[in-house]
């Protein structure tokens, strides 16, 4: 057997490198970082070559004094912690203490710094791990880092970096990221000596989304919503994009936690299931959001590049940011976006930044009598499961021959007036910015789609026995969820008992879930609860139930309807949670302004 000796210094910090140092954007994650916690105002990112063969960044940051700048490029020397009650209160970006010095393992290093009231600034050199004595240099208060040849000693690493524009790509990406957590500091990045992007100080809420419209698009404003909202010793705040404004990659989600770029599983989980009911299959969610809370309640020493974090109370974040969003989503009614908005979004309500319900109009659906012909048995047989009257879930009806109110365009509703039905599929009206186009099907099947769901929760739910309980084998891990939630559980109708290790046993099922695979049923709650310490898998399904009942129960392409039975589904449109999308995710309505219009027609050419 080899015997057992320490390792060498510039050994230990390359295998540190392999950890911290993936590429150069890794490198530029580190260095920028650091002049962040240095209280920098001003960052500049020059890169060469992708950052294979020069990195510089310059800060105006607080700078180090000549005799820490040693201790500066050491492994594990910081000036961030200095106790383990530190390390569970971590405010600043860095904390590790080892990330210069990987990177001076497997660079050409220099640092060169000048500490607030010091009229000399002083460099240090270190090459492939080997340090040179600190010298007088030229520098202005702060910071600069030169990284050259990044890897040049550790070829097997170097083979392993990308073309010189997809390192490149990287680094932009990561700066974006950045800018978007320090909006009142500015960011510069050059590339090959040409300036690429220069993002100014954000002083005001305009500016700031602006920042963000740089970074997600200059449509993106025009397409969140505004979040802003604090319960249980949490704050969320930022935007998040409108369902229409969804991408098919998931490539536009920044979500921060003090500060502090992350992916977690929890966080994804219930960005997820908030537009669950209103995004498309495949489609993703673009969003901009900002957590904040204690640092004793998240640690963010659970990997080196401090990519990811870990919840102390989980459950509690998790339910905080679904709820939050949820709410939020629930009010994008028909007719309240896409319209000229305010800088800072579309929406500005108390709590959320969203809108208020719109005004009563004449012609709602619950004032009509003359019936659209939709089908009855869904809707009764959904009465039966909740144990109510057929009678109580009438089938939707418009009134037919009241006359429309006479109203000036700043006057009109948000949807308008409805002027004509094209095909027999869609209904035009005119508005106070032009033209709006609705899909009357996917129009009507979401408001009775809220409909059903909104008796659904006035409602007890009804369950009912299984005639022979059912064992179901599961984990030792979703075992154990059963038992500790088995009360949440009852309340949905689903009653489990943990019948050993790795087993439960089913004696009563939701009768409005009747015919479903149960064993698989409880298979998906419990793993949920398992992961991530609630489950609305029981909801999901019943509403998946509830959203084919109101897709048969909806007016179809077809049906020939009055003008008043427009209006009256457009004034529905506007007082409708999530009227903006239909049950599966597909877009509503539609404008068209006068200016796009006239662009058709080549006017004022």
């Amino acid at each position: 057997m080899p015997v057992i000796r320490p390792l060498p210094p510039e050994l230990i910090n390359q295998i540190a490198a392999g950890e911290v140092i993936e590429r150069p954007s890794s490198v530029v994650k580190e260095l920028v970082e650091n002049s962040l916690d240095a209280g920098a105002t001003r960052i500049e990112v020059d890169i060469e070559q992708g950052g294979a063969r020069l990195i510089r960044v310059r800060d105006d940051g607080c700078g180090i004094s000549p005799d820490e700048l040693q201790l500066a490029v050491a492994s594990h020397a910081t000036s961030k912690i200095g106790s383990f009650d530190d390390l569970e209160h971590v405010a600043s970006m860095g904390f590790r203490g080892e990330a210069l010095a990987s990177v001076s393992s497997v660079a050409r290093f220099t640092l060169t710094s000048r500490a607030h009231g010091q009229d000399t600034a002083f460099r240090i050199e270190v090459d492939g791990g080997r340090m040179q004595a600190a010298r007088p240099a030229q520098h202005p208060q702060g910071s600069s880092v030169e990284v050259r040849d990044l890897f040049y000693n550790v070829p097997a690493r170097r083979k392993f970096l990308r073309a010189e524009r997809t390192e490149f790509a990287h680094i932009d990406d990561l700066l974006k990221s950045l800018a978007l957590a320090r909006r009142s500091v500015e960011f510069r990045l050059s590339h090959n000596g040409k300036p690429v992007r220069i993002l100014k100080a954000a002083r005001d809420e305009g500016a700031a989304l602006q920042r963000v419209a740089e970074v997600l698009g200059e449509d993106f404003p025009q397409q969140s919503l505004r979040i802003d909202h604090a319960a249980a010793g949490l704050h969320l705040s930022g935007w998040v994009g409108l369902p229409t404004a969804s991408r098919s990659q998931a490539d536009s989600q920044y979500f921060y936690v003090n500060g502090r770029l992350v992916r977690d599983r929890i966080v994804a989980h219930a960005v997820r299931q908030a537009y669950a009911d209103v995004l498309f299959h495949g489609r993703h969610a673009a969003f901009v959001l900002y957590l904040e809370l204690d640092p004793a309640g998240v640690d963010v020493n659970v990997h080196p590049a401090k990519h990811e974090v870990r919840f102390r109370e989980q459950r509690l974040v998790h339910d905080f940011l679904f709820r939050t969003l949820h709410e939020a989503l629930a009010q994008t009614r028909a007719g309240k976006v896409g319209l000229p908005a305010p800088e800072v979004g579309q929406m500005t309500a108390p709590s959320y930044g969203m809108s208020t319900p719109p005004p009563a109009w004449p012609h709602s659906l619950s004032q009509s009598r003359l019936s659209l012909g939709v089908r009855e048995e869904p809707l009764a047989g959904y009465a039966a499961l909740l144990g109510e009257p057929a009678a109580s879930q009438a089938p939707l009806a418009y009134a037919a021959n009241s006359p429309m109110p006479e109203a000036a365009d700043d006057e009109a509703p948000p949807l308008g007036f409805a002027i004509a039905q094209l095909k027999s599929i869609y209904i035009l009206a005119e508005n106070a910015h032009g033209l709006i186009l609705v899909d009357m099907h996917a129009a009507h099947e979401r408001i009775t789609y809220e409909k059903l769901k909104a008796g659904r929760a006035c409602s007890n739910l009804r369950s009912q026995m299984m005639l022979v309980p059912l064992n179901v084998a599961v984990s030792a891990k979703e075992a154990a969820a059963a038992e500790e939630h088995a009360d949440a559980l009852a309340e949905w109708g689903l009653e489990l008992s943990r019948s050993g290790p790795s087993g439960v046993v089913v004696r009563r099922i939701p009768a409005l879930l009747e015919g479903a695979d149960v064993a698989q049923l409880c298979r998906d709650v419990l793993g949920e609860l398992a992961q991530h310490g609630s489950s609305r898998r029981l909801q999901e399904l019943e509403n998946e139930l509830l959203s084919t009942m109101a897709c048969h129960g909806s007016v179809r392409a077809g049906r020939r309807l009055t003008i008043p039975e427009m209006n009256a589904l457009l004034r529905e449109m506007e007082s409708t949670e999530r009227s903006g999308q239909c049950n599966h995710g597909r877009p509503t309505w539609t404008q068209l302004s006068l200016s796009e219009l006239d662009k058709l027609f080549l006017r004022g050419r």
